[in-house]
């Protein structure tokens, strides 16, 4: 099981930074929409669509609603023409990530407001399509490779933290009723290894204090990502969103700390106009 978890991941790093660093930032995005609605298609099922017609019907909706939102913010090859659409769009999706948050945090009571299947179909929607506007936004930036790298940073820098803290302190739980691994002090070790890695870059970028003011609630935010999709995967009563992975159970299993973050660093970003 673990050579197999190792050969998937070694092969999905190498299939992806191939697709980042030598495809233009078009064919990137067709890429990503590609993913993206191979992960509708999975959260069809966490939504409760269990029969392959409704499934894939689905995966069109958001590759529908990809290709709106591709129209709304005028994309081209390297260049988005309406930024401010694409401001007010990741606005949208950070305000519906701040509701996730008190949905999180009052599960299971909270599944009366969001447990049916059809908004748990919206939920998909809120979900998937701002994370490949925030990708697509990114990649056109003058150095969107590098800016999509430092949100995977972000990301991996949370996830190992904690599960490091956690492992050698962790005592009180987070969210016990959606994730009863996580930890308190987890949360705060993978916080504090994202505000390491923002003092870094800060330093080399030349302002440390915005930096960390962009980096420090994509962080926050990769957290929510992966407890939300978590919550829904407890609701649905299921392990992993697929098995398209193997020894990884599922696409959204493993961009759900993405799906939160990448929203919020480009949000961050297209309002400050921070650089590399």
């Amino acid at each position: 099981m673990l050579k197999q978890r190792i050969i998937t991941a070694v092969l999905l790093a190498v299939v992806f930074l191939l697709a980042l660093f030598g495809s233009s930032a078009a064919g990137f995005s067709l890429i990503i929409a590609a993913v993206v609605i191979l992960a509708a298609w999975e959260w069809a099922d966490l939504a409760g669509f269990v029969g392959q017609p409704l499934r894939i019907a689905y995966a069109l909706l958001v590759g529908a609603c990809l290709a709106w939102s591709a129209d709304y913010i005028a994309l081209t090859d390297q260049v988005i023409g309406n930024r401010e659409a694409a401001r007010d769009l990741l606005l949208g999706a950070c305000g519906f990530w701040a509701l996730a948050l008190l949905w999180v945090q009052g599960y299971p009571s909270s599944a009366v407001l969001w447990g049916h299947r059809w908004l748990r179909a919206l939920m998909g929607l809120l979900v998937l399509v701002p994370t490949w506007l925030a990708v697509v936004l990114l990649r056109a930036e003058p150095q969107g490779i590098w800016l999509i790298m430092l949100v995977l940073l972000i990301v991996v820098a949370a996830d190992v933290g904690a599960y490091f803290t956690g492992r050698a302190f962790g005592r009180r739980k987070l969210a016990i009723a959606v994730s009863p691994g996580k930890s308190w002090e987890g949360f705060w070790g993978g916080f504090a290894a994202c505000m390491l890695l923002a003092t870094l870059v800060g330093l080399w970028q030349g302002n440390v204090l915005l930096t960390l003011a962009i980096m420090a609630p994509a962080s926050l935010a990769s957290v929510l990502g992966d407890l939300l999709e978590s919550m829904v995967k407890r609701h649905r009563g299921i392990k992993d969103s697929s098995q398209l992975l193997p020894g990884h159970g599922g696409i959204l299993d493993r961009v759900d700390s993405l799906t939160a973050a990448a929203p919020v660093f480009a949000l961050g970003l297209i309002v400050s106009g921070w650089q590399l």
